[in-house]
């Protein structure tokens, strides 16, 4: 890590310096137990976003985080939680296991207790992000044309390049559940989720509506492409999107909402903008034909994803013509979970108008 260009970490709109993570891991524990020592140093100055209520005893504060994270602040045999202690002079409140609840710090100086509460933070961030994705932002592509066109599109590919190392039946998408995604988010527990969905709406009522001025969102899916650098060894390849009238009306949308959940910490920024596209093969998708269903670590290591030659369907189906669509409804949609039409269920939704 650069000095001078140290890492950020958004949290709840704050954003906070992060040294380097030193991570131990210990034998003879489940992978899920595992426990990773951090060595994080935050910025130690006040910060007056935090509510601090002074006691008769001195300072207290309380932190709401999903009881999932829990362990990772108590560490092995608590020792994380003592070296915050120790470390801050404070004491930290965690409700037992399987309990949901604050976590509560209290102390006899102001600056040790909000130095608790910034560590606790980038920690529970820390771990968040290992933890694989719950519910993504979505338009649902699976109009019949499309899922009509798709399976032409799936026929046509295995009659032509089956000699093409790689390519077989099961990599290709479930043509109920093509999407584009817009971002992925972990949603630990009920409140989270709720807060996602409320933040959809908030989204809608600032800028979905105006954004979209009342035309519809017509897109054409057509052509296909390929995530990484080499085609005759592709691990995603998809369909492109584009707006019908030419317009950039769906791009601003789908950078917009990830700015806003982005800011809002519920969402990880991987690009500066969102790439639009739908996946039509994958090969995370060839070890288990149910692998979006049965993923439970969401830790998939590349030597357990044999690649795909991608060269001759790019070349045959360079313009493949899968459909149009009206795009009318955002999904906070559900990983694991299906409804009625065979799409991903949705924990909210709002339509655009």
């Amino acid at each position: 890590m650069e000095v001078l260009r140290p890492t950020l970490i958004n949290i709840g709109g704050r954003v906070y310096r992060k040294n380097t993570v030193r991570e131990a891991t210990y034998q003879n524990e489940e992978e899920e137990d595992d426990f990773y020592r951090e060595s994080i140093q935050c910025v130690d100055e006040p910060c007056d976003d935090f509510t601090i209520e002074e006691t008769e005893k001195g300072f207290q504060c309380s932190i709401n985080l999903p009881s999932q994270l829990f362990k990772y602040i108590i560490g092995k045999k608590g020792e994380t939680r003592r070296t915050l202690e120790s470390d801050t002079r404070t004491s930290i409140s965690i409700p037992r296991q399987g309990m949901e609840g604050d976590i509560v710090i209290t102390g006899q100086n102001r600056n040790g207790v909000i130095s608790a509460r910034t560590r606790i933070e980038l920690l529970a961030e820390t771990f968040r992000k290992k933890q694989p994705f719950t519910h993504f932002l979505s338009f649902a592509l699976n109009h019949p044309e499309i899922q009509e066109r798709f399976l032409q599109f799936k026929e046509d590919v295995l009659s032509k390049c089956f000699k093409d190392h790689g390519i077989e039946s099961s990599i290709f998408q479930n043509p109920a559940k093509l999407h584009l995604t817009i971002g992925t988010l972990v949603l630990l527990n009920e409140s989270e989720v709720t807060q996602a969905c409320q933040l959809l709406q908030n989204c809608k009522e600032e800028f979905l509506d105006k954004i979209a001025a009342g035309k519809p969102m017509e897109v054409e899916v057509c052509g296909v492409e390929y995530m990484n650098d080499d085609p005759a060894m592709v691990d995603v390849l998809y369909a492109k999107v584009q707006m019908k009238d030419g317009s950039e009306r769906l791009q601003l949308i789908a950078d917009r909402l990830m700015q806003r959940f982005v800011g809002s910490g519920l969402m990880l920024k991987d690009w500066d903008r969102v790439k639009l596209h739908a996946t039509v093969m994958n090969t995370l998708f060839r070890r288990d034909p149910l692998a979006e269903e049965r993923i439970s670590s969401g830790r998939f290591g590349q030597r357990e994803r044999e690649s795909f030659d991608a060269r001759n369907v790019l070349k045959l189906f360079d313009k493949f013509y899968f459909g149009e669509i009206s795009l009318d409804t955002v999904h906070l949609s559900q990983r694991f979970s299906v409804d009625g039409s065979g799409y991903y269920t949705a924990a909210g939704r709002v339509q655009i108008s």
